[in-house]
């Protein structure tokens, strides 16, 4: 049977598979109605399909099968569509003027003269022709919204996809499904090809061969932090996702690669004797940096610093006495055009930086230091008493319609800089590298800083290992350690596990502990009390500066489980909180945030004293806290942990993850007073030396592991890494020997 209403209110939505709860307006009676729906609004009408259902806990309800989405009819249901928030530059007393003025033609102005809206009190021309323009924009977003919620596509990839496409959303769908794989960051292979089967494309076509190709090699950057792939490796991996006819696979993967290639898609080349193919960007962003940091090596200039001197007084100011790797590292990075500091904790990386930028101070004021997250730059700034940033916000994400340069600083706008530090060198991938290099002068000195035991980037490429590995460019491994007391143990242990030997977990020192607890559940409430409140009792802190650091997001003691517990018992409900709800999470005001993706248009804005900036550019892995959220439009503001203010947008927000707890991996760049690091059992492939390493050297002043010996025995002894395929260090030698036979 159909029925008809006005959407009165939208209990619950599942964004990933369309299930919606709403109330309609059904004869007078508000009716709960359940079913499968991607876009629909308060105040719209609806025409459902269905039929009435007994729902044992909430009575009687409708279950719609199809809902047709109709334009509001009368003038209490045009209101509330307008008043919902839905189109930029309405709220509720403005969506009361539109429809006083123009009653029933409401959405008539709106949609063929929107000008006319600027006869409403408040409201210019401009403001009319822009609210007009959002107007259309979301009807035709409807539109195609409905075409792919045929194909079970989520709301957020169905926006996404016609924010790419636009009005030829339909049509290009329709016409090649596959294109989504290569044109839509979030869509795979699996999504596109079931929208494929249901319009009834060829198992065997060669859209399909291509799709999984460029699928394989995108998965395997993004997720396994490759640059390219062995041909064979390629076709073996592309043909487990088709499950086709090997044979008659083969032909159609060597039209499609060839087809690819010509279309500056993707690259072949030979690399110690085996094919390759990598995506033809990762080929220009590897080869390009090996030729900058060459153009860079042979660009050097004197600088009339005496090193030595420098050193000597350094040591007077600070009343100690540089080691011989310390003061080697100094002159190499002083003297030097290109070069790279790398070390483990408590080997005076930051003592070395500070008396760098002494020396190099006396040589320009053009000194630029770096880090690759907010947490680390802020760090980095107070150690060494000179402004510091994210290497993002030195770039500055342009705010120019359509750039595919991303920042305002590149090959064309190059940075007024002298000299360059890069800390936390180890989780800088190759696009951030590449964009970096871009940027800077060719006279600009480069020093870079880092651990090279640490976890790889999370990003594509093994950006400091390359280096390192070529001997390119000049290298000081520090191993002598100096920051630390007969108290502490952080350091050493870090050490020990990172030698691959078993941490001192006697519980004797002042910032090292161990809790022993075999079953998961002990596990899992050891560590919520630990963070909730023995810990900030036993530091005097609040139960948010404790980070609990985990291996993984699922199970027992991963992110996920734990974030809900400790959401609940650092910052409980309250009527004095108001709290945002998606189908899956809740954020309240006060929660810990982190970002879980780069957003180069969300705007910030930062005080600092007398000075006010702004800018454009949030990033997977900063933290921050929700200072307050809107009521009405679900508007949050969240403040960073480098004091950076964004507002996010209700759809924004989803971009935001409850963060009492991250994984290990989320966590580089950043260090946190003490940590909890729940040490679990799991596959050899995650659970390794260099994630327990990285989760420990996390810390400043106190470290808590929690879980059975043999947990923490077998990640040490297990030195798997993951193989990295990536170009850059032979790039790095080929180029060194061409600009050699250059200038020979």
């Amino acid at each position: 049977m159909k029925i008809s209403g006005c959407v009165e209110d939208i209990i619950f939505k599942n964004s990933d598979n369309g299930y919606t709860v709403l109330n309609i307006d059904y004869n007078g009676s508000l009716l709960t109605c359940v079913g499968k729906c991607l876009s629909v609004n308060v105040g719209e009408d609806v025409e459902l399909e269905g039929q009435f259902v007994k729902n044992n806990k909430f009575g009687e309800q409708f279950a719609f099968s199809t809902i047709e989405v109709l334009k509001p009819k009368s003038l209490e249901s045009i209101k509330k569509y307008l008043a919902s928030g839905l189109i930029k530059g309405i709220g509720p007393v403005t969506a009361e003027s539109i429809v006083n003025k123009f009653k029933e033609d409401t959405l008539n102005i709106l949609e063929y003269a929107p000008q006319r809206l600027s006869e409403v009190r408040g409201i210019s021309t401009k403001k009319a022709l822009d609210i007009g323009q959002y107007y259309t924009d979301i009807r035709k977003m409807q539109d195609a919204v409905i075409f792919l919620q045929g194909y079970d596509i989520s709301t957020n990839l169905a926006v996404k996809i016609f924010n790419f496409y636009k009005d030829k959303t339909v049509d290009i769908v329709s016409d090649n499904p596959y294109l989504l794989v290569e044109d839509i960051d979030g869509i795979g292979f699996l999504t596109a090809d079931r929208i494929a089967t249901k319009m009834g494309i060829d198992f065997y076509s060669n859209f399909r061969v291509r799709a999984g190709v460029v699928h394989v090699l995108k998965e395997s950057s993004e997720k396994s932090g490759n640059t390219y792939l062995p041909k064979e490796l390629l076709f073996e991996q592309t043909l487990k996702i088709l499950n086709l006819d090997k044979d008659r696979f083969s032909e159609i993967f060597e039209i499609e690669v060839e087809r690819l290639e010509i279309e500056n898609n993707i690259k072949t080349f030979t690399y110690k004797d085996v094919e390759c193919i990598c995506l033809k960007r990762f080929y220009i962003m590897e080869s390009s940096i090996a030729s900058k940091l060459n153009l860079l090596n042979i660009s050097k200039t004197e600088i009339g610093i005496d090193v030595d001197v420098e050193i000597a007084e350094y040591e007077r100011l600070n009343k100690i006495t540089l080691h011989p790797d310390q003061k080697d590292a100094i002159k190499t990075a002083v003297n030097g055009q290109v070069s790279i500091i790398t070390g483990g904790p408590g080997t005076g990386k930051t003592t070395i930086v500070k008396c760098i930028l002494q020396a190099l101070k006396k040589y320009s004021n053009k000194i630029f230091l770096l880090a690759p997250t907010g947490r680390a730059s802020k760090r980095l700034s107070e150690a060494c008493s000179h402004k510091a940033s994210t290497i993002h916000r030195a770039l500055e994400v342009s705010f120019k319609e359509g750039d595919s340069s991303f920042f305002n600083y590149n090959e064309k706008n190059k940075l007024i800089a002298d000299v360059v530090i890069v800390d936390e060198m180890s989780m800088v991938d190759v696009s951030l590298f590449y964009s970096l290099l871009k940027a800077l002068p060719n006279t600009c000195k480069l020093i870079l800083v880092g651990d090279k035991d640490q976890l790889p980037s999370v990003g594509a490429g093994n950006v400091l290992h390359d280096l390192i590995g070529s001997k390119v460019v000049d290298c000081v491994k520090l191993s002598q350690i100096y920051r630390q007391d007969d108290k502490s143990l952080i350091v050493s242990n870090a050490h020990l596990i990172n030698d691959g030997k078993m941490p001192d977990l006697s519980n004797k020192s002042r910032d090292f502990f161990y809790e022993c607890r075999t079953e998961t559940s002990d596990m899992f409430d050891c560590v919520v009390e630990l963070a909730s409140s023995r810990l900030p009792k036993y530091l005097q802190c609040e139960p948010s500066e404790i980070q609990v650091l985990c291996a993984m997001k699922s199970g027992v003691c991963g992110v996920e489980n734990l974030n809900r517990k400790l959401q609940e018992l650092i910052n409980p409900s309250s009527l004095r909180k108001i709290e945002l709800n998606f189908e899956t999470r809740f954020f309240r005001e006060g929660d810990k945030v982190m970002q879980t993706v780069n957003n180069y248009d969300l705007e910030w804005s930062k005080e600092s004293g007398d000075m006010f900036e702004i800018g454009k550019g949030v990033f997977n892995g900063d933290m921050g806290r929700i200072e307050s959220i809107d009521y009405q439009t679900g508007e949050t503001k969240v403040v960073f942990d480098d004091d950076r203010v964004c507002t996010y947008s209700k759809t924004e927000a989803l971009e935001l993850q409850i963060c009492y707890a991250t994984t290990i991996h989320k966590s580089q760049g950043s260090e946190f007073d003490a940590v909890v690091i729940p040490v679990v059992a799991g596959s050899n492939q995650i659970i390794t030396r260099n994630l327990l390493y990285t989760a420990v050297t996390r810390a400043k002043k106190l470290v808590v592991l929690v879980g059975p010996k043999k947990n923490i025995a077998r990640m040490i002894y297990n030195n798997f890494t993951a193989k990295r395929y990536s170009m850059l260090e032979e790039l790095l030698k080929l180029q060194k020997v061409k600009t050699e036979n250059l200038y020979s």
